[in-house]
């Protein structure tokens, strides 16, 4: 049985307060972008994970080549929490999984609008046919 971490970076990307959470299962990562708005409080988000977590939409699953990870001294991690709050950047791989599923839903929007737009034509394409019919019978 695999650990599932999940792990939340809020940060200010103007104009807005952006959160992203990673979920580690194993050597799969996955990612979900959840805007805030305001500057997001403690208890907010708190009550933001009880409320809307099973609500998030996460990317595709990729492939996370991280070593395994052993148990960490309580006064570490807390440092380390400490550090990682210093820095206000997004994960790479975090990055990549939002822009990887960014391409695929414009991917798929463009192939719809595509069909749809293709479906007008033809219609279109038989109605002037049809009008033609009709004038042409008409004499």
């Amino acid at each position: 049985m695999d650990k599932v971490t999940v792990k939340l970076t809020v940060f200010f990307d103007d104009p807005f307060w952006v959160g992203v959470f990673e979920s580690t299962d194993g050597d799969r990562l996955k990612v979900a972008k959840v805007t805030f708005g305001s500057e997001p409080k403690d208890g907010e988000i708190y009550d933001f994970l009880l409320k809307n977590y099973d609500q998030l939409q996460f990317s595709q699953p990729i492939t996370d080549e991280k070593t395994l990870e052993k148990r960490i001294n309580p006064k570490r991690m807390r440092r380390n929490i400490n550090r990682q709050m210093a820095t206000k950047s997004i994960g790479t791989k975090a990055q990549q999984a939002l822009k990887e599923e960014q391409e695929n839903k414009k991917m798929a929007r463009k192939a719809f609008n595509r069909q749809k737009t293709e479906a007008e034509r033809k219609q279109q394409f038989e109605l002037r046919q049809e009008k033609k019919k009709k004038k042409h019978r008409g004499h």
